[in-house]
């Protein structure tokens, strides 16, 4: 399971909460309950948890590959984007970012804190406000504020404002530190009064905003201006983004090596920071240390008061990102080196953080120092500082304006971004490219051209290989006559990726339409073959052997088929697909892991014909909070065979997918219209097919960004024998008997037509009229 999701129940996936056996409450109830009750139970509205048909899976939805869309901006209505930076609310609000007027002492502008030399934060690491003396690292003598400020460069993409997500938009960003008593300490009516007296201002507002005599002068206006101007602010030019645009030299080699480390399934950077923006929407726990004497921060906690929300901050964008130290919401590491290390040492817990879960991104892995600095290179890589703004010469209430700042970071830059000569690929016709034995595959990649086939004879290559051209095939070739008789003296009968336990990942691919086949992958610590961002993938006639966390692992794609893979000894999903849409997963055999096939936070999906068996899970279709994905539906299970799915789970204990239950059949978690049939379920020691809720799974009180329950499953025609055997031992505690069918009794939707199956808990008859079911929910609900 991939997953940032919060803290989990102390109960496995599948298992429910402690309750008293509910047979004999069920028998004597519905020996005396009248059939009227069950109409007017039937009648009373129920709160539907049907996600909706339109959702962003993160597939298909930003452009394909490296070159992608940035996401739209937050707007108001009455507030558009501006045209550019000469629109008159952003020249206004410019004057007003600058403008100590803002602040109750007159003293502090929002560039005090957000300086653009900066990086448009303060260079401190708790920011301070009012009664301040100074800028940058050296202000002292005022209020310290709780948080460091962030900075405001592409703040414009934010899903939210501030490192709690407590603003909805830049608008209302732009108005909390002017009342804050702690920042700018400002009462609104009086800036509105002083910005009357000044007629440069009420010209300026009323021209911009169509008053008369200063009737324009508002606070809301005063935000409207404000986040014109911010939304100025985007760092979109960089070197990676040429180099993404198809500018082969405008990284380093340096910087490539970094890049190809920051998406690399050891250190999974790029899970949390995506492109093109390099933030998330969502909101991380990852663990940073408290500052010494500070009270407990609880970030999103203190908005959404959701547990799993406890110690969440945003995932702020890199862009920019070496201009900007020190860094973390409140500043704990001064120096990006410090940040590295923080999560090569596992987060939190690395630095004795005690809180029971932190995202499961984070973990613990090596980074040599030759690493590190290739990282960083590449961080240099993404910074552009081309729409730096102006500062004026001076503002209309003649207060003094901010001067510029050094920035020792700056004279890097140009040091780390000199691109780099490369040769020149002639213009060409495709091709089909032969490798052979003692040959490099990344070689033939990095001099393919859209429509190559590259054929690659039998042999060991011990490389990690990435694609990001479209239209490639990487086809593994069989035996010519004498590779046949080399055979016999212990030659590999096809190409076989072998990471030797040391390398990450296999293949990690964002070329559209990549076909990759025949082949043997073996000993990687991170993931098999990888893809991001694609349309139409295709990965077929793979074996697969102790890649790490995932076999197969496509994320945010569109168009993905898994067909005739075999895949072994995998400690998360051997075939995962995540966050993606029109799938097809299918002759595939998967045994000997934590997870067969996973389905996750995506739309439209086939899983058939495929042998999954002695996994601790064999079949798994869910949708987890904190993803990209809020959705995932439309799933069809059929024809598969789930047998003794009973290995020990060997996942690691700080990842969601250690919480499922070795003897897991086919699990349908908070997923919609999913539908399980024609079916062989058989020997799944704790259940055949279980149909859950995440508020069974998750704490009490957990604030969820994704439909928590499950709707219209229907799990008819399997068949089934021996499950539920022996079951974890919570479902015992709970009262419950291991069966073919579980389900936590959530979502009244939800129905089921296997008249020879045996169940934990009552279910809903697939053949019952709709206000029977409600009615029947509604008292099992009640019971339970």
């Amino acid at each position: 399971m991939d997953s940032t999701a919060s803290s989990l129940h102390d109960l496995e996936i599948g298992e429910a909460r402690p309750k008293p056996r509910l047979w004999p409450k069920l028998l004597a109830l519905f020996v005396a309950l009248p059939l009227i009750g069950f109409l007017v139970l039937g009648m009373l509205p129920v709160k539907a948890d049907f996600l909706a048909s339109e959702g962003n899976t993160g597939a298909g939805d930003a452009g394909a590959g490296l070159n992608r869309n940035f996401p739209a901006m937050v707007l108001r209505a009455n507030n558009p984007l501006p045209t550019d930076k000469n629109d008159e609310r952003v020249q206004l609000g410019r004057m007003l970012f600058f403008d100590p007027l803002l602040s109750g002492g007159n003293d502090i502008s929002c560039a005090t804190c957000h300086h653009p030399d900066l990086g448009f934060g303060d260079g401190r690491g708790l920011s301070m406000g009012k009664d301040g003396k100074g800028l940058g690292a050296e202000r002292t003598g005022g209020h310290v504020i709780r948080r460091a400020a962030p900075s405001l460069w592409n703040a414009a993409y934010n899903h939210k404002q501030f490192w709690d997500g407590r603003a909805e938009d830049l608008e209302a960003q732009a108005q909390q530190p002017i009342i804050n008593p702690d920042e700018m300490a400002e009462d609104p009516e009086k800036l509105i009064q002083e910005l009357k007296q000044i007629p440069e201002y009420v010209q300026l507002f009323d021209k911009t905003f169509k008053g008369a005599n200063g009737s324009a002068i508002t606070f809301d206006n005063v935000a409207f201006a404000i986040a014109a101007f911010e939304r100025t602010l985007t760092a979109n030019n960089t070197p990676f983004d040429k180099y993404v645009k198809g500018d082969r030299n405008a990284l380093t080699p340096a910087q490539i090596r970094g890049f190809n480390l920051f998406r690399s399934g050891r250190t999974r950077c790029f899970e949390c920071h995506g492109m093109p923006t390099f933030n998330n929407r969502d909101f991380k726990i990852i663990g940073v240390p408290e500052i010494a004497g500070q009270q407990p921060d609880y970030g999103r906690f203190d908005v959404t008061k959701g547990e799993g929300n406890k110690y969440a901050f945003k995932v702020p964008t890199l862009r920019n990102v070496v201009l900007n130290a020190p860094y973390m919401h409140n500043g704990r590491f001064k120096t990006l080196e410090e940040v590295l290390d923080f999560y090569a040492a596992g987060g939190g817990p690395g630095m004795g953080f005690k809180e029971p879960v932190v995202d499961d991104k984070i973990h613990s892995y090596t980074l040599s120092k030759s690493e590190k600095e290739d990282l960083i290179a590449f961080l240099y890589a993404l910074t552009d500082e081309a729409k730096v703004p102006e500062f004026p010469a001076k503002v209309p209430s003649g207060l003094p304006v901010v001067p510029h700042l050094k920035n020792a970071a700056r004279d890097l830059v140009a040091k780390f971004n000199t691109g780099m000569p490369k040769e020149v690929l002639a213009s060409r016709a495709p091709q089909t490219v032969r490798v052979k034995a003692g040959e490099s595959i990344q070689a033939a990649l990095d001099k393919a051209v859209p429509g190559d086939v590259i054929e690659v004879e039998p042999g060991i290559y011990k490389e990690e290989l990435k694609n990001d051209i479209a239209n490639i095939t990487l086809r593994g070739i069989s035996f010519t006559q004498e590779q046949k008789v080399a055979f016999a003296n212990g030659m590999t009968s096809r190409p076989v990726l072998d990471g030797e336990g040391k390398l990450s990942d296999a293949m990690l691919s964002t070329g559209d339409n990549f076909l990759m086949e025949n082949f043997d992958v073996k000993n990687y610590i991170a993931n098999g073959v990888m893809t991001q961002h694609a349309n139409n993938v295709t990965f077929r006639n793979l074996y697969v052997e102790k890649t790490g966390l995932y076999g197969t692992y496509p994320v945010s794609c569109t168009g993905v088929t898994i067909e005739n893979v075999k895949a072994t000894g995998i400690a998360d999903a051997a075939l995962y697909v995540g966050q993606s849409r029109d799938i097809v997963v299918r002759n595939c055999e998967v045994y000997g892991n934590v997870t067969g096939i996973e389905v996750e936070n995506s739309i439209n999906a086939v899983v058939e014909n495929n042998y999954a068996y002695d996994n601790s899970g064999g079949i798994l279709v869910f949708v987890l909070p904190n993803n990209v994905s809020k959705v995932g539906r439309d799933c069809l299970v059929r024809n598969n065979r789930v047998i003794e799915n009973n290995h020990l789970n060997f996942g690691n204990p700080n990842s969601i997918v250690s919480q499922v239950p070795p003897g897991t059949g086919i699990l349908v978690m908070a997923a919609d219209n999913t539908e399980v049939t024609a079916n062989e379920i058989r020997g799944n020691d704790c259940y055949g097919v279980g149909v859950f809720s995440l508020e069974t799974t998750f704490p009490k009180g957990t604030a969820f960004d994704v439909g928590a329950t499950p709707d219209n499953t229907y799990i008819h025609g399997n068949s089934y024998s021996n499950n539920g055997k022996n079951p974890a031992g919570a479902l015992v505690r709970a009262g419950l008997k291991g069966a073919d069918l579980v389900w936590d009794l959530h979502g009244w939707s939800n129905r089921w037509a296997e008249s020879s199956a045996t169940s934990a808990t009552p279910v809903l008859k697939a053949g019952w009229p709709v206000l029977a079911r409600k009615a029947y929910w509604r008292v099992l609900s009640w019971l339970a």
